[in-house]
């Protein structure tokens, strides 16, 4: 469906007051209208859904490449969609708001007071934040599968990441992709572990610095049959036998595209002006503080920012609020929350 790429190289852009010149990322209207939905796969072929799928994630590949300065927090704020997602899917009531403020309002490294939904959110944070050639070692699987509510033992991730790396090795995206929901499966997990996997194995395929939480937002995920435990030799190969089922993932994989691309022209845009107001700002380390914007969901005005007090935190935020570069995104009068 893809061919893969060669690396792009890694860098780190440098603080710069002007916004971006890259043109907004759009997508064709015949994409958009080949994209199906949920409710509309049947008597589609899996092949067309494939090219579908592997166009949106191409225009995708090309709009990561940029390497935009506000990249992180676009996907520190597709993390949070699929955390919402997940927390609904394992019946729990925390909305985005509510895992926002589990993570933001709890003391920086106490992680055990977040509760159950809010290590949801950490775990595709995880994903989002860490380096995509790390996402599939032992010791980070262990930690997500500990934060997706899991207590797997050594045998248990050792297995897990022998298989993923055999899957890794074969050919094609779609077998990888059906391949890594299937294998989650099997060892027991949620479909949302799989869909985590998907997103670290697409990343690693396709030469990305960092993973884009794209799968977990879909609700309707992989609906078709599960697999048989006796097909467990397939499996690892990435060789999913129900073509109902591959088409429902590769469908999701081509909406959750798109939802990412749309997302960027938003965030793009306030990033932008955000960038613009950046040389009127007189505050020691605001620079620091538009980086921190850039580059996570939001922050509060308490945030423990080199070189920047408390009170001089809060007049900064207040500034940027008043000239329209960032928004309060609680909406409480107390303990808010702010972001691109």
């Amino acid at each position: 469906m893809i061919l893969r790429p060669k690396s792009s190289p890694r860098h780190h852009a440098t603080f710069a007051g002007a916004p971006s010149t890259a043109p907004i990322a759009t997508v064709p209207a015949w994409l958009r209208r080949a994209i199906p939905d949920a409710q509309s796969l049947a008597g589609k072929d899996v092949e067309d859904i494939a090219i579908t799928a592997g166009a949106a994630i191409g225009a995708l590949d090309a709009l990561v490449r940029r390497q935009e300065r506000w990249a992180g927090a676009w996907r520190q704020r597709l993390a949070l969609s699929a955390s919402a997602v997940t927390a609904k899917q394992a019946g729990r009531v925390e909305d985005e708001s509510a895992l926002r403020d589990a993570v933001l309002l709890t003391r920086p490294g106490d992680f055990l007071s977040v509760g159950p939904a809010g290590l949801l959110l950490i775990a595709w944070r995880r994903l989002a934040a860490r380096p995509a050639d790390e996402l599939l070692t032992e010791k980070n699987l262990a930690a997500v599968l500990e934060e997706f509510g899991y207590a797997p033992d050594d045998e248990v991730v050792s297995g897990l990441a022998d298989d993923l790396r055999q899957l890794a090795a074969s050919d094609g995206t779609v077998g990888m992709m059906t391949g890594a929901i299937a294998i989650a499966e099997r060892h027991g997990f949620a479909r949302a572990v799989g869909a985590w996997l998907a997103d670290a194995l697409l990343a690693q395929r396709l030469g990305w610095a960092y993973a884009m939480p794209l799968l977990g937002a879909e609700a309707a995920l992989g609906t078709g049959a599960r697999p048989r435990r006796s097909a467990a030799s397939s499996l690892v190969t990435g060789i999913e036998t129900d073509p109902e089922r591959a088409k429902s993932l590769l469908a999701a994989q081509a909406r959750a595209a798109l939802r990412a691309i749309d997302l960027s022209a938003e965030l793009g845009r306030r990033a932008d002006r955000l960038l613009a107001v950046a040389p009127k700002l007189r505050a020691r380390a605001s620079d620091l503080v538009v980086e921190r914007l850039l580059s996570d969901d939001a922050i509060v005005a308490s945030a423990n920012i080199a070189g920047m007090s408390d009170r001089g935190l809060r007049r900064l935020i207040d500034r940027l609020v008043e000239l329209g570069a960032v928004r309060e995104l609680s909406g409480r009068p107390t303990f808010r929350i702010y972001g691109l």
